[in-house]
């Protein structure tokens, strides 16, 4: 394995700190010089790495996506197709936003919230990567449809909407209210959404 260089390193640091800052002050409102300041830089120093704010907008951007989305993927391979993927995903997701380092918490939360009315790339990648996880749940809650592990009545996008906001209302609560039983809660509405969601046993031989 190749060792880092020591331009590779720092621009990991400036990327690391610059991705924490952000959950708290806002991707919006990240510049050159505020970053500096965070990884002991000057300016034109951070500058020799990011030739702009947006390019170091777009690198935030990318390492928030990098950190959740290997356990994505090791959640789904583990998991079978339908429900219990579905289950997987979501789990998954939680214990990576539980754990999360950042002052601010989910820097999706944060940065899609700052960018929502904002045009450009910015707001177009961080759309992206929100896009790519919210289908991933449609797909896997129509799958379990098809399957027949939904109950005769379920809509599977109501489903998958319904447990993508559970992450969100977790560090809401966590961050702003201070609940530290907060993903706690949120797993047992895990539990009773699929439960409720999930097809009895009896219903194929009712009449």
């Amino acid at each position: 394995m190749s060792r880092e260089s020591h331009g590779e390193r720092r621009r990991r640091e400036i990327v690391e700190a610059a991705t924490d800052l952000s959950t708290v002050e806002g991707l919006a409102a990240l510049s050159l010089s505020r970053i500096a300041g965070e990884v002991g830089l000057t300016k034109p120093g951070v500058a020799a790495h990011f030739e702009s704010k947006q390019a170091l907008q777009l690198s935030v951007v990318a390492a928030a996506a990098a950190a959740y989305a290997e356990p994505l993927a090791q959640a789904e391979a583990a998991a079978e197709p339908g429900l219990a993927r579905l289950r997987a995903l979501v789990e998954a997701w939680l214990d990576h936003l539980e754990a999360i380092p950042y002052r601010g918490g989910c820097f999706f939360a944060a940065a899609g919230q700052a960018f929502g009315g904002r045009p450009g790339p910015v707001r177009d990648r961080i759309a992206q990567h929100t896009r790519r996880f919210l289908h991933g749940l449609e797909e896997q809650a129509r799958l379990a449809e098809r399957l027949g592990e939904l109950r005769s009545g379920v809509d599977a996008d109501v489903l998958a909407f319904s447990l993508h906001g559970l992450a969100g209302e977790a560090n809401l609560r966590r961050e702003l209210l201070d609940e530290p039983e907060a993903f706690a809660l949120a797993r047992r509405a895990l539990d009773q959404l699929l439960r409720d969601a999930a097809a009895r046993p009896d219903e194929e031989t009712s009449p």
